[in-house]
Parts: C-alpha cells; structure tokens; sequence
C-alpha cells in the first residue's frame, strides 16, 4: 500500500470526527439565534411584557453560567462523547418542549405555558455546555502546532449560526412564528443522530481526571479569584460591565421594534441578520489586520465609543426613517462589539502567563454569561408597554413623561440613565492606569 493511501486511511476517522464537532458548534449557536430574536412574537399570547422577556432571555443565561464549569470537569472525567451526546440530547427535549408549548391553544391568564418555557429555557441553557466540549474535541485530535487551524471551525461555525439563525428564523416565520422553533429543534435532531452514530471517543482513559472538589465547581469562586487577580481584575471586570449593558439592550430590542415602529418578525430579524453579518467580518477577517496597525488598547476604546453612539442612535430614530437608520445604528453597534470582544480577551490573555490562561479565559466565559443573565431582567422591567419609551432605561423623567401629548413617548432621556452609564464605567475601566504607563506606551503605539 502507498504511503499517501495510509495516509488516507489515517485521515478517514477525522472526517466523522469533525463533522460531528462542528454540527455541534453550529447547534448550538444556530438554536439560539433563531429562537432568541422570535420571543416578543412567541411570548405575544401568554404574557407580551418586557418583565417576562428579559426574565425569560435571562434564565437561559443563567442555566449556562451555573453548569458550564461541571460540564468541562464531566468531560475530563467520563470522556467527550457521552457528554456531548447528553447535551444535545437536552436541547432537543428544551427546544422540543419549547415548540409544543408556543403552538399548542391555551387558556386566557393560564401560567403553565410560561412555567413551560421557563422550564424549556432553563434545560435548553444547562444543555449549552456543548460549545466547549466540542472545542476539547478538536483539541484532542489535533497536535498542538495545527490547533489553531483547528479552531478556526468554531469561529466558522458560530458566524454561520449568526448569520444563518435570523435570517433562517425571520423567513419561516412568515408561514408561521412557532416554525422556526420545530426547524431547531429538528436541527438539533439531526445534530444528535450524528454525534451518537458518528463521533467516537476523543479522551483516552489514561488522560481521565477526577471530579474536582465541589467548591471548586462553584462559578462564583472562580470570578471572585479572577476579578480580585490585580494584573486582570480591571479588564475583566470591564468585560463583565460590557456585556451587562450590551445584552440588557439587545436583549428587548425586538420587542421596542415591536412596539415602537409595529414591526413584524422579518424585519425585526433583519436587524439581528446585520449584527451577524458585521461582527463576522471584523472577527473572522479584520481584527488581525487592525490589532497590528492599532493595538488592543486603541480597538477596545473605539468600539466602546461605536457601541455607546449605537445605543443612543436606536431610540432617537424617528418614525419615517427607521428601517435605514435602525439598520445602520445596529450596525455600528455590532462594529463596536466586534472589536471590543476579541480585543478585551486578548489583553487579559496577554496579561496573564502560560498555566492561567484557561481558567482565566474560562472565567471571561463566566462572566458574559453572568451579564447576559443580569442584563435583561432589569431592562425588561424598565421597558413600557406599547407606545413607551426605548428599550434600557432607568429613572428617567416620568412625570414630563405623562405630561407630553399622546402620554409617554420614546426619549433618548432614560436610555443615558442605565445603558450609558455602564458602558462609560468599562470605557474607565479600561482605560490604562499610570501605573501601568509603560505598558500601555508599548501596546499603543503603531
């Protein structure tokens, strides 16, 4: 036999291997994304407040935060497969429930359809540990000096579900608005179907480890340790701030679409199709070019500042230019999001020596699902009913509210009270300490 057939042969079992890896990628961004941008129009029957849209977006968040540290530790210990196939197993049961639930008839004031998709949200969120297992695959079956190529299948295959999610999800709802929710479910379907005839066992059981103490697992020590570390406490917490605001914001925006302009879920998916598409570009293809010419520093400051005028554009859209400029603002928006993400974590990666990197990167992890969780509620609670005011806000003036014609109409007033605010707290935080002058000089300049 040639030497280039066994190396064939050789390469084979690979194929089913990441086939298998990147479906699951690819599920478990695409669920998201296609459910995520549809709530306001699938909560419209049982309960069509912002109060059960953040708190219902926000238990997702949660779920995932609270398990992520187990599911890693269980696949260190019993071995890839089983736990991935676990895991899809639990978003197909939490989106399945999730469609049944959204297209069965109920009774008007009846709670058991919200108790189901809370339940549905929490199973599907303690189910999305897949992302990092799936990555501890592709890490397992590539040398050390080819994973970098390796992870490039998951930066593909979360701007595809990006991409994908809304624009998949706003067409299907044209048929029907619980239709994008039967077609994840039967992606996750699939995704299952795959993983258990396909995918083998990844981990030898020579590199098994044991279960780490309980305390060790809790997701809240690890970011006290983290945030307390004085060479990244700073910046992490930054990435914290960032992502509160940003998914307090985004998470009721279709709902304010709703509300505000009357918009259906093509075009309030459309926007989310924007953001998909813009912050691929820059992640997948920019910000390499432009972190050498510019330097983390500079990138971080001037996507806060792009984020911070995208937040303030949206509510000052008026009613006869909006499908332009709410497409542009939320494009900025994902412009600013796209540098600040990848350029925070490489600060705190740069920042920290070779045996942190994976706890201190795991805890970034962490803490943009605690933001995502936190985010939302309170915004969901601050967003009025129809005819009300934009989707963050605080304490706003109320009273001059009541007294404008009409009753109370959208004003970029409230907005500055909460989403502002936050995001000028990670513009300081990240803004360089003297102390670390020297430092800064060298990352700044060209």
């Amino acid at each position: 036999m040639s030497l280039s057939c066994v190396a064939a042969s050789l390469q084979r079992p690979r194929i089913p291997t990441l086939l298998s890896a990147f479906l699951t990628l690819l599920n478990d961004r695409l669920s998201e994304s296609i459910v995520f941008p549809l709530l306001p129009f699938l909560l419209a029957q049982f309960a069509p407040d912002g109060r059960t849209l953040g708190l219902l977006a926000g238990s997702y968040a949660l779920a995932q935060f609270l398990v992520t540290p187990l599911i890693g530790a269980l696949s260190d210990r019993y071995g890839r497969r089983p736990v991935i196939s676990i895991c899809v197993a639990g978003s197909v049961v939490g989106l399945g429930l999730f469609a049944v639930t959204v297209s069965l008839p109920w009774p008007s004031q009846s709670l058991l359809p919200l108790l189901l998709l809370f339940a549905a949200r929490i199973i599907d969120g303690i189910s999305g540990g897949t992302a990092a297992t799936a990555s501890a695959v592709l890490a397992d079956i590539t040398p050390p000096e080819k994973r970098a190529r390796a992870f490039g299948l998951i930066g593909v295959a979360f701007g595809l579900g990006f991409i994908l999610g809304p624009f998949v999800g706003g067409q299907l709802a044209r048929v029907a608005v619980s239709l994008p929710v039967w077609v994840a479910t039967g992606f996750a379907a699939l995704n299952l179907l795959v993983v258990l005839n396909l995918l083998p066992e990844t981990h030898p059981q020579e590199s098994r480890k044991n279960l780490p103490r309980k305390r060790d697992l809790n997701p809240f020590a690890r970011l006290s340790q983290v945030l307390m570390n004085p060479s990244v406490g700073r910046l992490c917490g930054a990435f914290f701030l960032f992502f509160l605001a940003f998914n307090g914001f985004t998470a009721i925006l279709v709902l304010y679409f709703k509300q505000r302009f009357g918009w259906g879920p093509e075009l309030a998916t459309t926007a989310f199709l924007v953001v998909g598409v813009v912050a691929t570009v820059v992640q997948g293809g920019l910000i390499g070019p432009l972190v050498k010419r510019f330097g983390e520093w500079r990138l971080t400051l001037l996507g806060l500042g792009l984020v911070i005028i995208g937040c303030l554009l949206i509510p000052s859209v008026g009613a006869s230019d909006r499908a332009g400029a709410i497409f542009t603002a939320v494009g900025i928006l994902a412009l600013g999001t796209g540098l600040v993400t990848p350029s925070l974590r490489s600060l705190v990666s740069r920042r920290l020596g070779r045996e942190g990197q994976g706890s201190a990167l795991g805890s970034l992890q962490a803490l943009q699902s605690l933001g995502s969780f936190l985010g939302p509620p309170p915004s969901g609670i601050e967003l009025r009913p129809a005819g009300s005011s934009e989707p963050v806000c605080g304490c706003g003036n109320r009273a001059g509210d009541r007294d404008r014609p009409g009753g109370r109409q959208p004003s970029a007033g409230h907005l500055r009270h909460t989403t502002k605010p936050v995001l000028i707290a990670t513009f300081r935080l990240t803004t360089p300490a003297p102390s670390r002058s020297a430092h800064v000089r060298s990352s700044l300049s060209p």
